[in-house]
């Protein structure tokens, strides 16, 4: 017996009420494992940082992973009083969950070796000093005892949660040094501690695990003395703070006056670039540095 064929009824035209779905706008563009959603010619979008990492990463480069927030989210952070995209937040987990894959790390891990980050700023046209750059981003005090663990290097794990703490109380949280006072502030704790435990004065490469474990402690009262909050705990939280530093940074008064010598348009904004972390400071045989290439114009010989 033949199989009664029943013919499909025609789709329906979509009529005035039945709009077909828009994509996304997309603020996240990853790079890494030799693949890269951006290139050198997106320096408008990504940022002249951002666009070089990469092409520096389609063309086999080794460079560690990461993603660039484009210039886009700086744009709509300053139209929409200081907010984000309703779609970053997902983006921007989606661009740790690449870094985490590659790395073979985990962002908050408290088991196993966490996932830390750098987080820099990268406007169209270079512009040095608009931020500082944060660095070994997702350290906590659970993070940092995962990393002791996982490097067997305890002054190492405890050196980059203290400087994580300088930096981003810095940058982010504004402790800086006050109208009257001659030193910086975390700068004055740790001279302080240096010579009331030494009685002298010494390089920071002399202090010792222990020493760094207590300026940690100290650095993090100086935070809550400064600004009347604890230092964020949370990755995200402390991913999220550097973030909103970098597009807060392309107002700044530095920035602007900046911009205003060499006509950069403020409109143009600038890009966010969060980075896996290199270290530079696992002891004696670690080190980090700028390298710098030039092309040399083919010369006959004679």
């Amino acid at each position: 017996m033949a199989k009664k064929f029943t013919a499909k009824k025609p789709a329906r035209k979509a009529t005035s009420s039945q709009k077909p779905a828009t994509r996304a706008t997309k603020y996240v563009y990853t790079w890494g494992a030799a693949k890269a959603d951006g290139n050198g010619s997106m320096k408008a979008l990504l940022g002249g940082k951002g666009a070089n990492l990469a092409e520096m990463t389609r063309i086999g480069l080794p460079v560690p992973p990461g993603f660039t927030i484009t210039t886009e989210v700086c744009t709509y952070f300053y139209a929409h009083k200081k907010t984000y995209p309703k779609e970053l937040s997902a983006q921007m987990q989606a661009g740790i969950a690449n870094m985490e894959k590659i790395m073979g790390t985990k962002f908050g891990a408290t088991e196993g070796t966490p996932l830390l980050v750098a987080v820099r700023s990268g406007a169209r046209d270079s512009m040095p000093g608009m931020m500082d750059t944060i660095l070994n981003l997702g350290l906590n005090d659970e993070t940092v005892v995962a990393l002791v663990r996982a490097t067997q290097n305890e002054r190492f794990a405890w050196d980059c949660y203290r400087r994580f703490i300088q930096m981003y109380g810095d940058v982010v949280l504004g402790v800086q040094k006050k109208e009257g006072e001659d030193h910086e502030p975390f700068e004055t704790v740790i001279e302080g501690y240096k010579h009331e435990k030494y009685h002298r004065d010494i390089v920071d490469s002399e202090l010792t695990a222990a020493d760094q474990r207590e300026l940690v402690k100290r650095f993090k009262a100086l935070v809550l003395e400064r600004t009347g909050h604890v230092f964020p705990h949370d990755p995200w939280e402390q991913l999220r703070g550097a973030a909103g530093a970098v597009f807060g940074s392309w107002m700044n008064d530095r920035a602007i006056v900046y911009r205003r010598k060499y006509n950069i348009p403020t409109e143009w904004g600038t890009a966010v670039n969060v980075q896996a972390m290199v270290f530079g400071n696992t002891g004696e045989t670690s080190g980090s540095g700028v390298a710098f290439l030039r092309r040399v114009p083919h010369q006959r010989p004679g």
